[in-house]
């Protein structure tokens, strides 16, 4: 490709009225912004998340959670649409819970021009801040959705005070 080819006019005439469109883009200064954007969305989608981009896949905090705490337990609610429980790890260690596996594509599609699916290997870390009686772990897998138990110790279930709001 010369750099000819990225200039969308034709010279012959001087008036430089677009004749040139490629891939069925009307404007390929439109599809060059729209390319360049992808980039940086790519690049900065994991920035400050603590967690490599993997080129894209799964950054900025994948799996999605939710999280409830009470006096008694935490959950962990994961979201992970496309796998299976044998895709996915659960890990506890010194208090944080990690989430890791890898989700792969379902086909060989060498002819696949688009797509905004993504693959690979993810991992996700979840400090919890409490003594864990690790026993008594309960992860349960259905629709998709991963859900975690983590019952707290007895010592972790006093540790929370209730401090009273004065007027």
């Amino acid at each position: 490709m010369s750099v000819r080819d990225l200039i969308p006019w034709g010279r012959n005439d001087g008036n430089q009225i677009p004749t040139v469109f490629r891939d069925g883009d009307r404007d390929p200064f439109l599809s060059l912004h729209r390319e360049v954007n992808r980039l940086f969305d790519d690049v900065f989608r994991g920035f400050g998340s603590g967690l490599p981009s993997f080129g894209g896949a799964f950054a900025g905090g994948w799996p999605s959670v939710e999280i409830s705490d009470n006096e008694k337990e935490i959950k962990v609610a994961a979201e992970v649409p496309g796998l299976e429980e044998k895709d996915i790890e659960v890990l506890l260690d010194d208090g944080v819970l990690t989430l890791k596996g890898e989700k792969r594509s379902e086909t060989e599609d060498k002819e696949r021009q688009f797509s905004e699916r993504v693959y690979g290997r993810f991992e996700r870390r979840i400090p919890l801040g409490y003594e864990i009686e690790e026993d008594k772990i309960d992860a349960r897998f259905k629709n998709g959705v991963l859900t975690i138990t983590l019952p707290k110790t007895a010592g972790a279930q006093s540790q929370a005070k209730r401090i009273e709001i004065k007027h």
